[in-house]
């Protein structure tokens, strides 16, 4: 293992199996998956002084399986699955709570859209999932408005996550194993020669390696310029607003999406989680909180449920973070064909933390064997841009 990193002249170790560049809950994962599968010479590189600083500490914590893409339904059965064992496997708590998505559809073009959805989710294996009658929808939820509300779908074992301890479980299991984890280590270039990647330049020295992950989130497209790479992520702010305690709503409601304007909400501790996907928003590093998307998210939680005019919330609590968008919403998974040695694992387009776990299974598979048998990784590949065989997700929230 490892000595400690941080400043020039510390002990470091010049070789590695393979090197993470990022360690949140998707570089956590895959170093999990890579010490579980035997290769122990994992190091993995953080920029921060702490682990979740990026997009998963900011991260809203739900987990589905209704999504509208085969492959995108693949990766969540098994990441959900990975989540329901998460304690048992690793020893590590990650609170997984399979309390539900609920899709609620004010028009028939969603309805179908929704129907048309269940029955790739079934095809694929998803037992969990049903169509509801709005008439249902009205008498689970009293509180909400629903009169609009036609039907809807439902999946029981979809759910919500804490993606902060989720990722301290994996990274604690790999380290525990392993893999090393160096903090306030930035990674300066990226090295190459004629057989692809040689290695990582770091402020304290360089590590030589064939293998390099990059997982660095929204930043993945800075990263992947120090491999001569144009990678087609952006980041997109998006912003959260949690409520005081308030006890007016059940709190085993499951996360409810209504579809007419995008709002969905969930029960958070003793109050609830709001968020709204503001069209207005445009790319960029921002992560600062805007006031004025208070007013904008209230006025939509208090039109869908009319007790909601009266929830109490603390602008000061509120935060953004950043998605890591692609031009389909699907991430990038695989090795970079103009860089031997360089794999990719970017652009989850906000289901990063909700596809962690297929994620550090794929890409283990893929670096260790060069195959996986999870999902053809081949539609994910970067490839599939240049070659005009995007894939695009519709269900994206």
């Amino acid at each position: 293992m490892l000595g400690p990193l941080g400043k020039i002249g510390t002990a470091f170790m010049q070789t590695a199996d393979v090197v993470v560049i990022g360690a949140g809950i998707v570089g956590s994962s895959i170093a999990y998956h890579l010490t579980a599968a035997g290769c122990r010479n994992v190091v993995v590189l953080e920029r921060e002084s702490a682990t979740g600083k990026g997009s998963t500490g900011k991260s809203m914590g739900g987990v589905r399986a209704q999504f509208s893409t085969p492959v995108n339904i693949q990766m969540s059965l098994y990441s959900i699955r990975f989540y329901a064992s998460f304690e048992e496997r690793l020893g590590h708590p990650c609170d997984y709570r399979p309390q539900g998505y609920l899709f609620c559809a004010t028009s028939d073009r969603h309805l179908a859209y929704l129907r048309a959805n269940y029955g790739k989710q079934v095809a694929m294996g998803l037992k969990n999932v049903r169509m509801v009658e709005g008439t249902e929808i009205r008498s689970m939820f009293p509180p909400m408005r629903s009169d609009d509300i036609i039907g809807g779908s439902f999946c029981s074992t979809d759910g919500f996550v804490d993606p902060y301890s989720a990722m301290n479980g994996l990274m604690a299991w790999a380290s525990e194993h392993g893999a090393s984890l160096h903090k306030n280590t930035n990674v300066t270039a990226i090295l190459r020669d004629a057989r692809g990647i040689s290695g990582v330049e770091t402020p304290a020295g360089p590590i030589s390696t064939r293998k390099v992950v990059n997982c660095a989130g929204a930043w993945a497209a800075s990263i992947a310029k120090m491999a001569r790479l144009d990678l087609p992520v952006e980041p997109l702010r998006r912003m959260l607003v949690p409520s005081e305690p308030f006890d007016q709503f059940p709190h085993t409601a499951p996360m409810i999406i209504d579809m007419s304007n995008g709002f969905h909400f969930r029960p958070e501790s003793r109050g609830f989680l709001l968020a709204w996907n503001d069209p207005e928003e445009t790319p960029g590093f921002k992560t600062d909180f805007d006031p004025a998307f208070v007013e904008k998210i209230l006025s939509r939680a208090a039109d869908r449920v009319p007790c909601f005019a009266d929830l109490p919330v603390n602008p000061k609590r509120a935060w953004a973070g950043l998605y890591e968008m692609t031009p389909d919403h699907h991430p990038i998974l695989g090795e970079a064909p103009e860089v031997p040695g360089f794999f990719l694992a970017n652009g989850f387009s906000g289901h990063g933390v909700m596809h962690a776990p297929a994620t550090g299974k794929i890409l283990s598979d893929l670096i260790l064997t060069g195959k996986t048998d999870l999902i053809d990784a081949s539609l994910l590949n970067l490839s599939r841009f240049s070659e005009g065989r995007m894939i695009h997700e519709t269900a994206v929230l």
